[in-house]
């Protein structure tokens, strides 16, 4: 699982990015709020510090929440109730005052993760969508093509597996961001920040996937699955 710290303080970062690793986790760290909001669409989990240099952490929160339901664990300072409070009214999903210990950051990962619904019950495990060459395992999160594992992210796999779930049914940019990014739609249409989202995401599957025929883009619409 690849994980964003975005934290300015290099040495802190260096030690909790050096006991991850050792944990399975694919860390790397920026040290601003704009950084992190230009880098997280290829990560599967965000660790935020409050306190970056160039803007308010609790924005940085609401404008990944915004576009994205990226798994969102916030530092704070001791002692700061309200910041806590503000941290998941603005979306994260959970948030630890420092200085804090590594078992307990481990656990509230793999808390949040399980409510996020990353952890399937084995009782209710999902036959795997096939769609010629491509098999999709909603269930272990695979995807193989010709038997060959394709390592992606959790947004990607998700927004894959929306789509391969109806392979007919073409889906706007509307239903995509509220489905696979949690988007709450007013009635408005959508920015043209969660336009490129998408469009980051649906470039990156394709690459991936080898062939952009995979997934078709109905200009105007949306996108459905296709087939290579």
């Amino acid at each position: 699982m690849r994980v964003l710290v975005a934290d300015s303080d290099t040495i802190g970062v260096g030690s909790l990015s050096a006991e991850l690793q050792r944990h399975g986790f694919d860390i790397e760290q920026c040290g601003t709020g704009a950084e992190a909001l230009e880098r997280y669409t290829t990560f599967d989990f965000f660790l935020l510090d409050l306190a970056l240099p160039d803007m308010d952490g609790l924005e940085v929160c609401r404008l990944l929440r915004s576009a994205s339901d990226i798994p969102i664990i916030a530092f704070t300072d001791p002692g700061t109730d309200l910041d806590r409070i503000l941290c998941l009214q603005a979306g994260c999903d959970d948030c630890m005052a420092k200085p804090f210990g590594f078992r307990e950051l481990l656990a509230r990962i793999e808390a949040v993760l399980r409510r996020s619904g990353a952890h399937t019950s084995a009782a209710a495990r999902s036959q795997p969508i096939m769609i010629g060459s491509l098999c999709i395992d909603p269930d272990t999160r695979e995807v193989r093509l010709n038997g060959r594992l394709i390592n992606l992210t959790r947004i990607e796999f998700c927004l894959l597996l929306k789509l391969a779930s109806q392979p007919q049914t073409v889906f706007t940019r509307t239903q995509l961001m509220g489905d696979v990014w949690g988007y709450q739609h007013d009635g408005r249409p959508l920015s043209a920040r969660a336009s490129r989202t998408i469009d980051t995401h649906v470039s990156a599957l394709r690459k991936k996937l080898g062939d952009p025929s995979w997934i078709v883009t109905l200009r105007g619409i949306g996108f459905r699955m296709g087939h290579a």
